[in-house]
């Protein structure tokens, strides 16, 4: 079985960083619900805070996402588990993910790194990932992992808000597998 794993605001926690910059720029810390639907670089006259993707190491010293790095080295060690992201929109996104990625999770073979600009060429079982949008072109079963920009339109696929949740729904799948080989 194959899953596919988005990385930014799924594997890595973007909002920690975001919220940083935000108070850095405006002088006031953000309150979640001021950009809830959406991205928090989508409130009005914060564009200033959108350029910061752009520039070198933002995506590379980015938490890591809690429990994130365990229940993937867990999937990892029963699955066919690819790291799917877009790297292509910013000019240092590659070069940052691919270090995060060596530091956070050593174990995930460079065969199993997919960076891409359209996740829609990728294939598999499942896509863990917080864009409804990527989920509506994946051939196989979507996964939603919340964040502020999906609260409001989960698109129908099933809505996981922490990384516990999603060992939990693999170690059933996993076991009802092993019952029925039995």
């Amino acid at each position: 079985m194959r899953i596919c794993i988005d990385m930014d605001e799924v594997m890595v926690d973007n909002y920690q960083e975001y919220h940083r910059l935000f108070e850095k720029h405006f002088g006031r810390k953000v309150d979640p619900q001021e950009y809830y639907g959406k991205k928090i670089y989508e409130l009005p006259g914060i564009e200033s805070l959108r350029d910061e993707l752009h520039r070198p190491g933002f995506f590379r010293h980015l938490p890591v996402m809690k429990d994130a790095r365990e229940v993937v080295e867990e999937l990892y060690e029963n699955y066919e588990v690819y790291v799917v992201t877009a790297a292509t929109e910013f000019k240092h996104c590659f070069t940052d993910k691919w270090e995060w990625l060596e530091e956070h999770m050593p174990f995930i073979h460079w065969e199993r790194i997919v960076f891409c600009g359209n996740k829609s060429i990728v294939h598999g079982d499942y896509m863990i990932d917080d864009k409804v949008s990527n989920l509506n072109t994946f051939n196989g079963q979507g996964l939603l992992f919340t964040a502020s920009h999906n609260t409001l339109d989960d698109g129908g696929y099933p809505r996981f808000d922490n990384w516990l949740e999603i060992r939990d729904y693999f170690r059933e799948l996993r076991a009802g597998e092993i019952a029925g080989e039995g």
